[in-house]
């Protein structure tokens, strides 16, 4: 498989700035962002070390990513400049 980087700033580096004082301002969203960096890692670790995980699984993994990623993405726009 190919790898891909998903961390939030590499997925959204034009909010870099926003996404820093959230996590540290807000212990909600700091929550929500430590949540989708272990599922990243997680995704990472199955797709570069063949970690044994069924497809459902997976795609069920990638799924919880995407969703905790709309969430936060939602927060940033929300947050002030």
């Amino acid at each position: 498989m190919i790898h891909e980087i998903h961390d939030l700033l590499h997925e959204l580096p034009e909010h870099a700035d926003r996404i820093r004082a959230l996590e540290i301002s807000d212990e909600r969203f700091s929550t929500e962002l430590q949540t989708y960096n272990r599922l990243d890692q997680d995704i990472q670790e199955a797709e570069l070390n063949g970690t044994p995980i069924d497809d459902v699984a997976f795609e069920q993994l990638k799924k919880q990513r995407l969703a905790i990623k709309d969430s936060l993405f939602h927060r940033i726009l929300q947050a002030p400049s």
